[in-house]
């Protein structure tokens, strides 16, 4: 089990719901890409790799009136 602390996470994000959110979406998309599937057996699962890339600031999030809420990596 990945040891990543939640304030590490809370400072990444404007709230805990918008971190679930931000983590589920990411985590979708890394458990439909082809490079995870090809990772193997011991490949990190897509929630772990989703909040580690969360905690290092590899990912973030649009929000707005725009039609492209989401994910920005």
């Amino acid at each position: 089990m990945a040891d990543i602390p939640i304030e590490d996470l809370k400072n990444k994000v404007d709230s805990l719901y918008r971190l679930v959110i931000v983590a589920a979406r990411r985590a979708n998309q890394l458990g439909k890409s082809e490079a995870h599937i090809l990772g193997g057996p011991r490949a990190k699962k897509p929630t772990v790799a989703a909040l580690e890339e969360v905690a290092e600031g590899k990912l973030g999030y649009v929000t707005g009136d725009s039609d492209e809420d989401g994910l920005v990596e």
